[in-house]
């Protein structure tokens, strides 16, 4: 018997053929979400907490047996994976955090994905290491690769998972650096001195590393934000 001349195995063949990637597995463009993990590329910034984004979306990979490699369209890392049981694009650009908008805004086009189904997870210095936040169409409260994103997709109507990383050294920075208030920079009682002085301490604590008691604790902190992204975005 010709098994391609019986119409349901010819129909069957066709539909893998173009509803999948050859293997059984979906062809997702079009109908699926698309998971962006903020970070630096290169090993000088591994572990540090600009680059929780990476570690979150490595995590939904490993999970499902997902491998990333890098597209040179997108100049970014990306893998086909699941996340709550639905396909989902994940990618790491590799733009450096402050332009990761250029790389989302060619995945969201090749892709076909709206806005409303992007999703962005990146490091927060105004939630304490430990917590994390989802939120919907927020502004960038002064994240630069969050406002990359807003301004390549020309919309902050996007969901982010936000994951805290401060704690008391972040604190300390702050309050012995002093910190020009909108009102104070009136009066201007504060130096251009100390006010660059507190942005390079900032700076330098984003690009630090994890302490080894806040790595031992990081993936259990992202399994818990990823279940409650799940919940909240299902």
């Amino acid at each position: 018997m010709n098994l391609l001349k019986e119409p349901f195995i010819s129909y069957y063949i066709c539909y893998m053929l173009v509803n999948t990637d050859g293997f059984g597995r979906a062809d997702y463009t079009g109908f699926m979400r698309l998971i962006i993990g903020l970070g630096n590329p290169g090993e000088e910034y591994e572990n540090s907490r600009h680059c929780v984004g990476f570690v979150a979306v490595d995590e939904i990979a490993k999970k499902e047996g997902a491998k990333f490699s890098f597209e040179k369209k997108f100049n970014a890392e990306v893998t086909k994976s699941r996340f709550n049981d639905k396909p989902v694009i994940l990618a790491k650009p590799f733009t450096f955090v402050n332009k990761s908008g250029e790389a989302v805004r060619k995945l969201k086009l090749f892709y076909k994905i709206k806005p409303a189904d992007v999703i962005v997870i990146h490091d927060d210095l105004d939630i304490e290491f430990g917590n994390f936040k989802v939120s919907f169409a927020k502004h960038s409260g002064g994240h630069r690769g969050v406002q990359s994103v807003i301004d390549g997709l020309k919309t902050d109507k996007f969901w982010r998972l936000r994951i805290g990383t401060a704690n008391k050294r972040l604190a300390q920075i702050r309050k012995m650096v002093k910190v020009p208030t909108r009102k104070a920079s009136r009066g201007s009682s504060i130096s251009r001195r100390e006010i660059g002085t507190k942005k390079e301490a900032v700076g330098d604590f984003v690009l630090s590393r994890f302490t080894p008691a806040e790595q031992s604790e990081l993936k259990k902190i992202i399994k818990k934000a990823l279940n409650k992204l799940a919940e909240i975005t299902n």
